[in-house]
């Protein structure tokens, strides 16, 4: 399930007040980093199944040329939704749906991310707490 014309905000519980950009962890990349190498770098150009599927090929380093089995078989299991992802959990990014669910993110301390809590042609959606109250 993809979101259309939504903004996600950063957790109410984040603690964060700008955003950081997520780093490889031993020099192994993390699902926070790919997340955020994949929709920064190409913005509006992937919906959530496609980030989440990048990202499992690229996490597990699966290199194959039978990619639509591997993406069938990977959606068979139900995927949280970017509300749980690490850069708007921990991270401080918000993540704009566009009209055809297509993803950017924005900096919680943007002028841009500032413009989407005030729109009113957009839906707006909490991220998830990082802990249960």
């Amino acid at each position: 399930m993809s979101y259309k014309n939504t903004f996600i905000t950063i957790s109410e519980d984040s603690g964060v007040h700008s955003a950081i950009i997520p780093l490889p962890r031993n020099n192994k990349p993390t699902i926070a980093s790919i997340e955020y190498d994949l929709i920064s770098n190409s913005a509006y150009k992937y919906t959530q199944e496609d980030v989440q599927f990048q990202t499992y090929l690229i996490k597990n380093e699966i290199i194959s040329d039978q990619r639509d089995e591997i993406r069938e078989e990977f959606f068979k299991k139900p995927k949280a939704c970017f509300r749980a992802s690490p850069l708007v959990k921990k991270y401080g990014w918000g993540m704009h749906y566009d009209d055809e669910g297509k993803l950017a993110i924005y900096a919680v301390n943007s002028e841009a991310y500032e413009r989407f809590l005030i729109s009113d042609h957009i839906t707006l959606l909490k991220g998830m707490r990082l802990k249960r109250k």
